[in-house]
């Protein structure tokens, strides 16, 4: 139950802080995606499971508040925490290069997908310069605010573990 809220708390203040603060001091409408580094986060240190359900919410939150339509981020964000969750047995939490790969080819992808369903489809070919403009930013932009953030993240974790260990033995 700890777990449960302590996510849900930081879904809340990840999607506050990217759609407020962050919203509002963006570069060329480029911000950090801090729920994909949340969705990414849980799902390498947590496995499949819990990177699916992280990414549930987390798109949930993006298709209420922000998005038109209620699916493509939820899905996006669920296949992102489902696959960066097969990486979760093969990597040491404390490692922060690993992370550091995985978020960029995330954001390039998700981007990539955004850019298929928003744009794509309705004939706006402009691949390259949303690459160049959109893409390649925010995934550098997001990577580098990724160093900081995960190891908060692998603290709350290493938190929520030695209690739900504390709670067994008893």
């Amino acid at each position: 139950m700890r777990r449960i809220i302590c996510l849900g708390f930081l879904i809340i203040i990840n999607f506050t802080l990217q759609s407020t603060i962050f919203g509002f001091h963006d570069i060329n409408c480029i911000t950090p995606n801090l729920l994909l580094i949340l969705t990414m986060s849980f799902g390498l240190m947590r496995g499949r499971k819990e990177g699916l359900l992280v990414g549930f919410f987390c798109g949930f939150m993006v298709d209420c508040f922000i998005s038109g339509i209620m699916g493509p981020f939820m899905l996006l964000y669920m296949l992102i925490g489902y696959v960066n969750g097969f990486f979760h047995k093969n990597y040491m939490i404390e490692d922060v290069l690993l992370p550091l790969i995985v978020i960029i080819i995330d954001d390039i992808v998700f981007n990539f997908l955004v850019y298929i369903i928003y744009f794509l489809l309705h004939r706006r070919l402009e691949l390259s310069d949303y690459f160049l403009n959109i893409m390649l930013p925010e995934a550098l932009i997001t990577s580098l605010l990724t160093v900081i953030i995960y190891k908060f993240y692998v603290l709350v974790n290493r938190y929520l573990k030695e209690k739900d260990r504390g709670k067994e033995a008893k």
